[in-house]
């Protein structure tokens, strides 16, 4: 059966919660204290705050072209990353049994799109995402992986996960439109501005606005199901207003109900890939770099997002460590290489997994639900991608307060050693709208302070390899390297 990091302590406890049949002692569902509603609605959560993937991955991947000016087909491309995470999300709620959904990552597939396909073909490049998966799994299959994540001190990892939980609160921010990125053109130093030009416009910003008030308003009155019935009633609103309001755009998804709503999938993509192709055009050094590039991607994504996750889930133990952490990371493995073969790019852990957790989601079945849904969406695209962002997002508004709060307390401030490491962690993950920045500028920080401090024995050696490959990463474009 899957691990749980309760499941010892409550199985030792005379009153601990009997399963009430052969699911719920599966997943262990009553044992880590949930309902299968809370399962329930935390999958449905999760698949509508991650939902937009189906449509933006299509976007960066199809907008691109291989050196041979050669580009994807969006239709395969909606198939290619709907399939992939239905799957590999259903493969980690049987395996890993922890609420972690998973499709294909941002800024990975930026990547590949933009730094591997312009210089070979795109079977070549998505070649090294396969590549770049095999590696993880070797890292996980020789615990290397877990000695990394468990080598991060406990004050680091909330920071990680306080980090994650302001990143999802500025990605919320921004998919709504409630905060926009300011042209170049305007020659200002200041990145960001309220709504499109200073100032909140427009029925779409006012959606996210009523949104994120009934969310909020929902969880201080501990409503069962809030953040699922905000979005719900916001989609719902959304589509009214829609269909009586002159409305230029709401992004990427539009709230009205599609003239056909079936859609049939096409698998063309899946299985175009050429291992070994991409070294014979750009050698074999600059191949080993564009690997490396998507390893450290995804590997470090994955363990902030595993880390925030479990985190707010209260999977993790005393020490902040989720025993059996090694069928999670070996999936997510399976998932980055999956993404690949499918030409989806690297499939990884997704932070938006936070929103059922919020719900109360505890365990796999919530994956179950949601890896469902986007197999349903392989056919019912159309209506997968009808939840506007405006009506999605005020759940990562809400989860982020929620991660906030609940690690914020456990940091301690007054080591510095640790409590600058924590807050340069935090901090730059939505300011360089990145986990893995985040994590390698918090893992440098960490070890050239406790060294200035002559407490160099007190580092593991994990993290001082870590900060190593991290340092290189940094100073791979002024080598030259990239």
């Amino acid at each position: 059966m899957p691990p749980s990091v309760t499941d010892k302590a409550t199985a030792e406890s005379p009153q601990a919660p009997q399963p009430v049949n052969a699911l719920d002692r599966y997943f262990r569902i009553s044992q880590r204290g949930s309902t299968l509603a809370r399962e329930v609605r935390g999958g449905f959560a999760t698949f509508f705050a991650m939902a937009y993937i189906i449509v933006l991955n299509p976007i960066i991947l199809g907008g691109a072209k291989d050196m041979y000016g050669h580009q994807l087909d969006n239709g395969q491309l909606v198939t290619a990353t709907a399939l992939t995470a239905g799957l590999t999300t259903l493969l980690m709620g049987v395996i890993g049994n922890v609420p972690i959904a998973l499709a294909a990552g941002l800024g990975i597939n930026t990547v590949v799109a933009l730094q591997l396909a312009p210089r070979m073909s795109w079977p070549d490049a998505m070649g090294m995402v396969v590549l770049a998966g095999f590696v993880v799994m070797l890292l996980v299959a020789t615990g290397l992986r877990e000695r990394v994540m468990n080598a991060v001190p406990l004050g680091l990892r909330k920071g990680i996960s306080i980090g994650i939980g302001l990143f999802i609160m500025l990605i919320g921010l921004v998919d709504a439109g409630f905060v926009s990125r300011i042209p170049d053109v305007a020659q200002t130093t200041v990145p960001l501005q309220l709504g499109g030009d200073g100032h909140l416009n427009g029925w779409p910003v006012l959606i996210f606005v009523l949104g994120a008030l009934l969310t909020l308003s929902l969880i201080v009155r501990k409503v069962p199901g809030a953040i699922l019935l905000s979005i719900v009633v916001m989609t719902i609103v959304a589509m009214i207003v829609n269909a009586l309001a002159d409305i230029d755009s709401w992004g990427l998804t539009t709230p009205e109900w599609p003239g056909n709503p079936v859609a049939s999938p096409d698998f063309g993509l899946v299985g175009e890939v050429s291992l070994f192709g991409g070294f014979e055009k750009v050698g074999v050094l600059t191949g080993c770099l564009f690997v490396f590039t998507v390893l450290l991607s995804s590997f470090f994504d994955a363990m902030g997002t595993i880390m925030g996750v479990s985190d707010e889930a209260e999977l993790t133990d005393e020490n902040g460590q989720m025993p059996g952490i090694n069928r999670v990371l070996f999936v997510d493995g399976i998932a980055v290489a999956a993404g690949g073969a499918s030409s989806a790019s690297a499939t990884t852990c997704f932070v938006e997994s936070t929103a059922g957790v919020g719900e109360g989601a505890r365990t796999g079945f919530a994956n179950i639900v949601t890896g469902g849904l986007f197999t349903v969406a392989l056919f019912l695209t159309p209506l997968a991608t009808m939840v506007p962002s405006q009506a999605a997002t005020p759940a990562l508004l809400a989860v982020g307060f929620l991660i906030l709060s609940g690690s914020i307390g456990a940091i301690d401030w007054k080591d510095y050693t640790i409590a600058i490491p924590a807050f340069l962690t935090m901090m730059m993950m939505p300011f360089t709208y990145s986990i893995t920045n985040g994590i390698g500028i918090g893992f440098i920080s960490f070890v050239v302070l406790r060294l200035a401090a002559g407490r160099g024995r007190e580092v593991p050696v994990a993290m001082y390899a870590v900060s190593a490959v991290f340092a290189f990463y940094y100073l791979m474009p002024a080598l030259g390297l990239t």
